[in-house]
């Protein structure tokens, strides 16, 4: 059932929005304001989103070309003088073909630079594996210093792009192409560090963030008129991650689902694995990407090939609750 304190952030309606066009109109809303941001894109900025930044802020807009670790440094250098950068491209390009200079002349230093990446997952659909960035969140959460965060709607971008202009340091934020359904209604509020628990229940946790939390949501709900009470925990922020939510939970209910768009290797699973086995063991099942690149299709169809739809969430646990 619903969680009590969750009734009134929860949103009624049936919009839907792609995180990465939420991320677009804060990030422009934001530097009507602060004229400290600034905005540097790859010949992507219609994909991006930053486009609308652009069109509103000419000057504060630089446009890098197909040259992303130049980008990379560049903000580095912007955010040593008081700006504060935020660097957009796809997933695959600010994860890999940036790595070292988002370690090094990034995170090393610990710079004011955030980088908002879009098209992050197998959500992508028909560009195929090489542009479906499903290993960005081990990359990045293994680079010391980089707060790690997966909104699940469009509401909660916007509220994570708050948050991370308030706060002092890198940040990966992780966006995705396609729409999704709102969770959450403007009374949601966000913090770095802090998951949310949307629904409550007695038989295992279902932890999951991004753009698998509508269809955890849903299948969630389904199981629990079919008796199967689970707890629902949206853990957006998954460096630093909730481990005070999460060993609460997981006390209870004495079994962890975990669900994410990502490498079943070094994302979300991975991370509750880690609090888990060090602070209170527990069994964890982790459903995602289960070692494999991506493929071209259209969501649905990938989300149903790599056990990411509703259906197979629903099946994997039902084979696994006792």
């Amino acid at each position: 059932m619903v969680w009590e304190q969750a009734k009134r952030f929860l949103y009624e309606g049936d919009k839907k929005e792609a995180t990465r066009n939420a991320y677009g109109e804060r990030i422009s809303e934001l530097g009507e304001t602060n004229k400290d941001i600034v905005v540097m894109d790859c010949d992507l900025s219609k994909s991006t989103m930053t486009a609308m930044f652009a069109k509103k802020f000419p000057e504060r807009f630089f446009n890098f070309g197909i040259a992303e670790a130049n980008m990379m440094s560049a903000a580095a250098g912007m955010a040593t003088m008081g700006k504060i950068p935020f660097v957009s491209t796809f997933g695959v390009f600010a994860s890999k073909r940036a790595c070292d200079q988002v370690s090094v002349s990034v995170a090393y230093p610990g710079l004011n630079v955030k980088i908002c990446a879009t098209h992050c997952g197998i959500s992508v659909g028909e560009d195929g594996a090489t542009h479906q960035a499903i290993e960005d969140v081990a990359i990045m959460r293994a680079i010391p210093g980089i707060v790690v965060i997966s909104p699940s709607d469009g509401t909660e971008t916007k509220k994570a792009i708050d948050a991370v202009v308030a706060h002092k340091g890198p940040c990966y934020v992780r966006l995705t192409r396609s729409a999704s359904p709102l969770i959450f209604n403007d009374e949601y509020e966000f913090k770095i560090g802090k998951g949310t628990k949307i629904l409550e229940g007695q038989r295992a946790t279902v932890v999951t963030a991004g753009f698998t939390t509508h269809i955890c949501l849903s299948a969630v709900k389904k199981l629990g008129a079919e008796g199967i009470s689970l707890e629902l925990i949206n853990m957006s922020s998954i460096k630093p991650l909730d481990a005070e939510l999460l060993l609460s939970s997981a006390a209870k209910t004495k079994l962890v689902f975990t669900v994410e768009d990502h490498n079943i290797i070094g994302g979300l699973g991975s991370a509750v694995c880690e609090t888990l086995s060090e602070k209170l063991p527990t069994r964890v099942i982790r459903i995602g990407i289960k070692d494999k690149f991506g493929s071209s299709g259209s969501p649905s169809e990938l989300y149903a090939a790599y056990g990411l739809d509703e259906q197979s969430i629903m099946k994997t646990i039902r084979e696994n609750i006792k």
